[in-house]
């Protein structure tokens, strides 16, 4: 199985029946994404994309043998006596410094200065380093012996011509970046950022910083989500809160459709004919909102909008169940679109600090603080905290998975935990 593939689904049997499980309706997600198309990128802004091709390189590297050390290029056998109190001295005929593009050649008995960097000479095979010499301008007193290939940074020691740089699938951090650029590639072909719209729905909402009416308030999701878009490399477009009108909520995304790989919404998807999300969204596309086994969180939607068939995932309103969702669902897909591998955040094992109870029937994400001491990883469930409380999620760095079929997990017991805010 391929590290993009989900594993054989089990269904627990606790799940009621008719309920999907997060596999079920994460495999949809992934199905109904794909990676975007690779076209050429500059270099220079290629950081945390992933390669469509296999990189050759058409030089060597380095492309010529030059000096590691500031010192002499010799012919190793002309300084073999050389030693300490009884120097062998030679004839200085040139002196060679990076970038003059000009050959050098030397013959037997003589040798030339040299910087570090410049290209070796013919004739020479070894660099003798200055403070093994009197430092001589026209003639120097060299007092140790050299081997050939001492103090030399050989041509193709890194990398030879016709040599894969770079494999296919490579993510590009500031070392491979390092390297295109070394081997002269100034353009690459790689898959685009996805383009990542987040929408916030509900009357009750307004912006940061606006003024709060006796029932309102701030939200949080559309500023937190658009954050975490961007921690995953994709480009995210905050459109804020969108009112409990179906015309304008239209109007609002069918405009920002222009711009979109991928819609994320928050809240509109549970209750009754007030539903905004759930409602619109069914009559202009094909968008499907399931009854989940996961908490925090239950209804979650996924489908296609729109004559352009852009992918819409929608998330509850709550912030913590809106940033579960996120990381169980929309995590996996921008990484897809992306083409990184694995889509989901391993998961490691850690060791539970306290006790802590769950519901059966349900996968349970339960907010946590992950630490490694000297006697190795261990994590400790935050309170049990309602699904609003942003504060408490605020101090979360850790998830802990507690099973469908688990009621209870205890202390010293080893857990299934996802570790937030680390790469992979």
């Amino acid at each position: 199985m391929s590290s993009g593939q989900l594993p054989p689904r089990t269904r627990p049997v606790s799940v009621a029946p008719g309920r999907l499980t997060v596999e079920d309706h994460l495999e949809t997600i992934l199905r109904g994404v794909g990676p975007l198309a690779a076209y050429d990128q500059p270099v220079v802004e290629s950081l945390g994309l992933t390669l469509h091709e296999d990189v050759i390189s058409n030089e060597d590297l380095p492309r010529f043998s030059s000096a590691a050390v500031d010192g002499y290029a010799v012919n190793a056998t002309d300084v073999v006596g050389a030693r300490p109190g009884d120097p062998v001295e030679l004839p200085v005929v040139a002196e060679i410094v990076p970038g003059l593009g000009k050959p050098f050649a030397i013959s037997g008995g003589s040798c030339v200065r040299i910087m570090a960097g410049a290209p070796l000479p013919r004739g020479a095979d070894a660099v003798v380093a200055a403070d093994s010499t009197d430092g001589g301008r026209t003639r120097v007193a060299i007092s140790r012996a050299v081997l050939a290939g001492s103090g030399v940074r050989h041509a193709a020691g890194d990398l030879s011509r016709g040599g894969i740089a770079l494999p296919e699938g490579a993510v590009l951090g500031p070392r491979e970046i390092g390297l295109l650029a070394a081997i002269g590639r100034d353009r690459v072909r790689a898959r685009p950022r996805p383009r990542v719209v987040v929408m916030s729905t509900g009357r009750e909402l307004r912006e940061p910083g606006a003024h709060l009416d006796a029932d309102s308030v701030h939200d949080a999701n559309s500023s937190m989500l658009a954050a975490a878009v961007r921690d995953l490399g994709a480009i995210a477009y905050r459109v804020g809160v969108v009112d409990d009108d179906p015309a304008h909520f239209k109007r609002v995304l069918s405009d920002q459709l222009v711009r979109a790989d991928l819609v994320i919404t928050t809240g509109g998807i549970t209750g009754d004919e007030r539903a905004l999300v759930k409602r619109t969204l069914s009559e202009i596309g094909e968008v499907t909102f399931s009854d989940i086994a996961i908490s925090p969180g239950r209804t979650h939607g996924f489908g296609r909008v729109f004559d352009e068939q852009t992918p819409v995932i929608t998330l509850p309103g709550d912030p913590v169940s809106a940033y579960v969702g996120f990381e169980v669902f929309v995590v996996p897909a921008i990484r897809r679109m992306l083409g990184r591998t694995p889509y989901r955040r391993p998961q490691v094992h850690a060791v539970l600090a306290e006790d802590l109870t769950s519901d059966t029937g349900v996968r349970e994400y339960r907010p946590a603080f992950f630490e490694v001491t000297h006697r190795g990883a261990k994590v400790t469930p935050l309170p049990h905290t309602g699904p609003h409380l942003v504060g408490a999620l605020a101090k979360a760095n850790a998830l802990i998975v507690v099973g469908e079929d688990e009621s209870a997990l205890h202390l010293g017991d080893t857990v299934r935990t996802l570790v937030l805010d680390r790469n992979f």
